[in-house]
């Protein structure tokens, strides 16, 4: 739960695996972000992708990387996220299984665990990736070095309290010296065990269903009982099967054509496994929209009309029991009754332990925002901000801008009064004259300085862009709006929005 993992500061693992959406990314149904162009590159087809928003591009000295389609904004994965509930007892994981069951050290590639450690091995990758967490290049040292520095989860508000009291105001030294005693550092390896043992916890087996399977028949409604009929005569526990509603096995269904995503066959190599992919758990589906690894569907409703008219797209390694079902108007309706409700566990919806979990400075008002307009220069092009890193005591943001005049002049002012449209003489924080690229795009660092008294301090910034085609020859970004934060006070930890501006709740007294 740690945004601090990756290098923006701005995702952990957890901000695309929400409990109470069933363990994926509710960003994918509604961030304009989570848009990704698929296969052919091209914005607004049907191959077009849903996808987690990860981090702008950026290299390891912080400053953003303009690209193809998503020009300095966040970049969003080319699939769906699967759930981290109940992945614990999946032999392979990721839609395409390249988590494998042995676990080996990313940085010296010795096996460290050959069975039974899917969850070690997924952990390894998104903070080294350059879409998910990290910058261009990173390896698992930076990511090492970044926990080292970090005070444990000084962004998040509203932690559990058994959570606060056991960290305790410590550093991850202390916290990895406690948990590995046999091996007491932060290294690849023990991050990857820590977090696959804190998601082998996240076990989801309390439903109706569960308790209809424990002999208790009123658990289930009649509809809900007849869905489960079809259900079975329709042969989806084919591959839906088991405790876990799932075989973990890879199957082509005809959700795409199979050269726009190959699946199984990048990790097997194997000509039969183009396009198949990896069974997800039904468990807590209601709370997963969208649907399918590309998040094709939005409804649980349009999930079945596709199996029942037999999949959209055939191959010669399509699963035959993806075929037309010809379902009765009742029996749609009861093979959708059941699963919704019964598959539900309501401590997942009510984020329940084990599913309690920190809320994140993404989810809170402590975000940069954007305020106002501001002027359009040559072709109408307004500069459009890019802020999100969070304004942490201490820390060193990115400011970008895009959609500027190829290698203009620009300034970028950030002062604790709104910049006007008439550019300021100084900035408080920052004044710095710079010149964008050739794409229009550039960005800039600045750093808050480490000084408490600036707790709650808000500040506005703006990026001025030389423009002969702008009103005064200036084309304008909007104002954007930030205020700074400090990390854990001592013997403190924040448990509410900072923003709010109502310092009751903003810390408890630890012991």
């Amino acid at each position: 739960w740690d945004e601090q993992l990756s290098s923006s500061r701005t995702v952990s693992c957890g901000t695309c695996h929400i409990p109470k959406t069933g363990g994926g990314d509710p960003r994918s149904a509604s961030s304009p972000f989570a848009l990704n162009a698929g296969f052919d590159g091209i914005y607004g087809n049907a191959d077009d992708v849903l996808g987690s928003p990860g981090v702008p591009r950026a290299g390891a000295d912080g400053f953003y990387m303009m690209t193809t389609h998503f020009g300095l904004d966040v970049q969003a994965t080319g699939r769906r996220t699967n759930s981290m509930i109940n992945a614990a007892y999946s032999q392979n994981l990721f839609w395409d299984g390249r988590a494998t069951a042995e676990f080996r050290d990313p940085t010296t590639n010795v096996v460290i665990m050959p069975n039974g450690a899917a969850l070690e091995s997924q952990a390894m990758g998104p903070p080294a990736n350059d879409v998910e967490m990290g910058h261009v290049s990173r390896v698992w040292a930076d990511v090492v070095a970044r926990l080292a520095s970090s005070q444990p989860l000084a962004l998040a508000t509203d932690a559990p309290t058994p959570l606060i009291l056991w960290i305790n105001n410590r550093t991850y030294a202390q916290l990895f010296t406690e948990a590995f005693p046999g091996n007491p550092v932060i290294s690849a390896e023990n991050v990857g065990k820590a977090i696959a043992s804190y998601e082998r916890t996240l076990f989801s087996d309390r439903t109706p269903f569960d308790d209809f399977l424990a002999d208790d028949p009123a658990a289930l409604t009649p509809l809900e009982a007849q869905g489960r009929d079809v259900f079975a005569a329709t042969n989806c526990d084919r591959c839906h099967s088991g405790a876990l509603l799932s075989d973990n096995q890879f199957h082509y269904i005809g959700v795409r054509p199979t050269q726009e995503d190959e699946g199984h066959w990048l990790v097997s190599g194997q000509e039969g496994d183009r396009g198949k992919m990896r069974t997800p758990s039904l468990r807590n589906l209601e709370l997963r929209a969208p649907y399918m690894h590309n998040g094709r569907f939005p409804t649980i409703e349009s999930v079945v009309d596709f199996y029942d008219r037999g999949g959209d797209f055939d191959a010669p390694n399509k699963d035959p029991f993806v075929r037309p079902l010809n379902l009765t108007a009742g029996d749609r309706a009861a093979l959708i009754a059941f699963l919704k409700r019964p598959l539900t566990d309501s401590r997942v919806v009510r984020e329940d332990f084990p599913f309690d979990r920190p809320k994140l400075y993404t989810e809170s008002g402590r975000v940069p925002a954007l305020v106002g307009v501001g002027q359009a220069g040559t072709a109408g092009k307004v500069p459009m901000v890019v802020s999100l890193e969070p304004a942490l005591i201490g820390n060193t943001l990115t400011f970008g801008v895009q959609n500027g005049l190829a290698s203009a002049a620009a300034l970028l002012v950030i002062d604790d009064v709104a910049p006007g449209l008439v550019p300021p003489g100084s900035g408080d924080l920052a004044f710095v004259n710079t010149v964008l690229n050739a794409d229009g795009s550039k960005s800039e660092r600045v750093t808050i300085p480490n000084d408490p008294a600036l707790s709650g301090r808000e500040f506005f910034g703006r990026w001025y862009v030389t423009d002969p085609g702008g009103a005064g020859g200036l084309a304008i970004s909007p104002v954007f709006r930030f205020k700074v934060f400090p990390t854990f006070a001592t013997g403190t930890v924040w448990v509410d929005n900072f923003e709010t501006g109502n310092t009751s709740r903003w810390s408890v007294t630890l012991p």
